[in-house]
């Protein structure tokens, strides 16, 4: 199972914190972790030695070139959320598929069914959160996409390798960026559903991108259905969106206690 993370040193715990949920959770039997990065992060020996331990193989993918030099950065969205529209570009050659996950993620089952997901000819293979469903029609017009069914997240992308070579092109990007600039919101998130929202094929976020802030509509939606137990028995994976996170000491939102359970665990491997 190929993993990709696009990080700088202020998420190393949490990296490490997902890595060890995946492990724990998915039944895979072997990982590949690619980390890319502007520099050489300073806890390099911690990630090697917690993927040493967690039996998984780390491979940094140092970026020392200009690429979003001019793209929209802020303290929230540093130039490293950038990395996965190009991570064809980095990434070795014979990779066919990759899966990119945000750090602030909790893996709570397995991964193998969405990683192993049939891409349809699709470039991408992403969740469309339930609760921005009564924006998609305003996000249509502020990025100018009216063929996607959909306003993805970013946060877990399952990546078509081959496809996005062959038609993902940072000119492209570049030239997004220039004429929306002051449009993006969300510039990395709103970059891949602007240009290419009508490749991504969409999965049940329920699973496979649950919006933790967003438990009322997802128990409201489904008519009850999706209580935590659910959640605890299906869902794959847990998303803390937004700028409440559970590793701050003031976070008291559901599943708070669960993600620092695994935190703790985490930290216990170096």
């Amino acid at each position: 199972m190929n993993l990709l993370f696009a990080i700088d040193d202020r998420v190393v715990d949490q990296l490490l914190t997902v890595l060890y949920s995946i492990k724990r959770n998915t039944s895979a039997t072997s990982f590949s972790v690619y980390v890319i990065q502007d520099k050489k992060l300073t806890h390099t020996q911690r990630i090697i030695q917690v993927c040493k331990r967690l039996k998984m193989t780390y491979h940094p993918i140092i970026v020392s070139n200009t690429h979003f030099d001019k793209a929209p950065v802020t303290d929230r969205y540093p130039k490293t959320i950038y990395y996965r529209l190009l991570a064809y570009e980095y990434l070795p050659k014979n990779l066919k598929r990759v899966l990119y996950l945000d750090t602030d993620v909790l893996v709570i089952n397995d991964l193998k069914k969405l990683y192993n997901m049939d891409f349809d000819g699709y470039w991408y293979v992403a969740a469309s959160h339930i609760a921005l469903d009564v924006t998609d029609s305003l996000n249509k017009i502020r990025l100018g996409n009216f063929d996607t069914d959909g306003y993805y997240n970013s946060g877990v992308i399952l990546m078509n390798l081959p496809e996005e070579r062959e038609h993902v092109k940072a000119e492209d990007i570049y030239g997004y960026i220039r004429i929306k600039n002051l449009a993006l919101f969300l510039p990395d998130q709103d970059i891949l559903n602007g240009l290419y929202g009508q490749h991504i094929k969409k999965i049940p976020d329920e699973i496979y991108n649950y919006d933790a802030r967003m438990n009322p509509l997802y128990y409201t939606k489904s008519n009850g259905v999706w209580d935590i137990d659910w959640v605890i028995e299906h869902t794959s994976i847990l998303h803390f969106c937004g700028r409440d996170k559970p590793w701050k000491p003031d976070y008291k939102e559901r599943f708070s206690g669960l993600y620092k359970h695994y935190a703790h665990v985490a930290k216990s491997l170096h």
